[in-house]
């Protein structure tokens, strides 16, 4: 029975390391990972679109759903578009979104009016504001929260969704 213990001991001590080293490897590099939220398609007029969508829930625990996205060849336009329940929520435009990253902070700008889908849409429910200030500062996977004054005061965003943010300029958008 010693034996027994003993060899499993051994086998559980010689495996540990690897199966820690594996989660943390896999923690770290998530946004690296072959099954990555971004997704790439043609939108209808057949331009290039690559997108990163995720369902995330403020500190009331309302969902929104948050559409990182970049239209056409690496290199292109970046949006976050953040999307409340229609009916339930009704944003008012233009309303800067800040960012809160710990040591930084920025204001992206609402560019909702400037998108003829968003601004004749009646529900008002959805905002869009320019990513590529905050992408082009960012150099890690950190948390982030977000606020939009009048609407909610923080939406976490953690940093597995920052890596899959982080990798949409220079994604192929097949």
């Amino acid at each position: 029975m010693k034996r027994v213990l003993f060899s499993l001991g051994l086998v559980l001590l010689l495996l540990a390391p690897w199966t820690f080293g594996a989660s943390a490897a896999a923690a770290e590099g998530l946004g690296r990972l072959p099954f990555a939220l971004i997704h790439a398609h043609p939108d209808e007029t057949g331009t290039g679109v690559v997108r990163s969508l995720e369902s995330l829930r403020d500190l009331d625990y309302q969902s929104w759903q948050v559409v990182a996205y970049r239209e056409g060849p690496p290199g292109g336009p970046l949006r976050l578009r953040i999307v409340g329940y229609p009916g339930r929520v009704r944003l008012d435009h233009p309303t800067s979104l800040s960012v809160d990253g710990g040591r930084r902070s920025w204001q992206l700008e609402d560019i909702t009016l400037a998108n003829p889908k968003l601004s004749g849409d009646g529900r008002s429910a959805a905002a869009e504001f320019d990513l590529a200030p905050l992408i082009a500062d960012l150099h890690k996977n950190r948390p982030l929260r977000l606020a939009l004054p009048g609407v909610f005061v923080e939406l976490p965003v953690p940093p597995y969704v920052v890596a899959e943010w982080r990798r949409l300029p220079q994604e192929p958008s097949d």
